[in-house]
């Protein structure tokens, strides 16, 4: 059975990413949103709606044992001095993960990055790893 079956954006979830997509690709400042997996309706959704400009305020928010989606818009200057604007999903995947939970979001990875519109995926596993995602961006780019 494929993901897409498996799990689903309602439309004004859909919406709320294109909006965000959109209007992310100007801003001043990095702007997060963390989406869970409804368990009951398998329904891929934002968490709280909140949006976070500050990653140690992300990080402070984010569970210590349960994988969630965060799709993230990070204002960078790169070397050469361009700004770039990275538009990625961070897959928060603690170590103490439930295995279910983690076999849940696994599945649904893909689906949400192309709903999303993203093109580049980064597993994130600790506080550091969100505090230090702009250095993660521009080493690879």
């Amino acid at each position: 059975m494929s993901e897409s079956r498996l799990y689903s954006f309602s439309p004004e979830t859909k919406e709320q990413l294109r909006k965000f997509r959109l209007g992310t690709s100007r801003a001043k400042d990095a702007q997060a949103i963390i989406y869970i997996i409804d368990v009951k309706s398998q329904e891929i959704r934002p968490q709280d709606g909140e949006v976070y400009s500050k990653m140690e305020d992300l990080a402070d928010d984010l569970p210590e044992s349960s994988p969630r989606y965060i799709l993230l818009s990070h204002p960078l200057t790169l070397k050469d001095g361009r700004l770039s604007v990275p538009y990625v999903l961070l897959y928060w995947l603690p170590e103490n993960c439930n295995p279910s939970q983690r076999m849940m979001y696994a599945g649904a990875v893909e689906l949400m990055r192309t709903t999303a519109q993203v093109n580049r995926v980064v597993e994130v596993e600790t506080d550091d790893d969100i505090t230090s995602i702009a250095d993660k961006l521009t080493s690879s780019d």
